[in-house]
């Protein structure tokens, strides 16, 4: 069937996740930490984004959102790096960080162009707050805000791809799942959705990122302006 909507992963496959938290993280802890490596502090909080989110997979713990679990898993990257003394409102605005990502080069335009033919929404581990900050920032429009917020859950629990599904209104295989990871493609395609893989090989920085996909892929792009071409929009 032909793609009718699109769904996107945003961390990584619309946003350069590792340079914007390294930015901010260089700028914020400068009094107490001026020779801060940012893109290895970004590495190291983003180490413990999984295992924050397996508390709420697994049912250990209700649904809470992303910004107050890396608010949780902050104070511990501090201490591997020696940095304390660091103001409450500090912490608090470097939580933020995370809503002041800039996009991937080529996204905003080719945002516009699927948006002609296509409904689009996020399914993020962000919550809506966060989408809302990121498409503001970045000059996104989208249809919809799905994902974690809308769930409650967080993927690759099976909610966040019915959920979107059945709010966007078309059948499984008409929805696109857009994300530069080949395991949330994995748990997209288990659902009936047809699945496109963006190649990012620079989200992790030296420790590069996927340029191409590792599970069967419906679609497979060299970034979102050639997943449009490949949409003919």
């Amino acid at each position: 069937m032909a793609v009718r909507a699109l769904i996107f992963d945003v961390f990584g496959t619309l946003v350069d996740w590792r340079s914007g938290v390294a930015r901010e993280a260089e700028q914020l802890l400068a009094p107490y930490a001026p020779q801060l490596d940012g893109g290895a502090f970004a590495d190291a909080w983003r180490a413990r984004y999984g295992p924050s989110m397996e508390t709420v997979r697994s049912g250990a713990r209700g649904y809470v959102d992303l910004d107050a679990l890396q608010a949780e898993s902050l104070p511990a990257v501090l201490a591997a790096f020696g940095i304390d003394g660091v103001p409450e409102a500090v912490l608090a605005d470097l939580v933020l960080a995370w809503h002041r990502l800039d996009a991937w080069p080529e996204v905003p335009d080719a945002l516009v162009r699927l948006r002609a033919a296509h409904l689009l929404a996020p399914v993020s581990n962000g919550h809506v707050r966060l989408m809302v900050d990121l498409a503001r920032r970045n000059g996104f429009t989208f249809d919809a805000i799905l994902g974690a917020g809308y769930s409650r859950d967080y993927k690759p629990k099976p909610a966040l791809y019915r959920d979107a599904v059945a709010t966007l209104g078309f059948s499984a295989s008409e929805t696109l799942m857009v994300a530069a990871h080949s395991l949330d493609l994995a748990a997209a395609a288990q659902h009936g959705l047809a699945t496109a893989h963006i190649a990012r090989p620079r989200e992790h920085g030296p420790a590069g990122g996927e340029t191409a996909p590792g599970v069967p892929a419906t679609y497979a792009a060299a970034d979102l302006a050639d997943l449009a071409r490949q949409l003919g929009v």
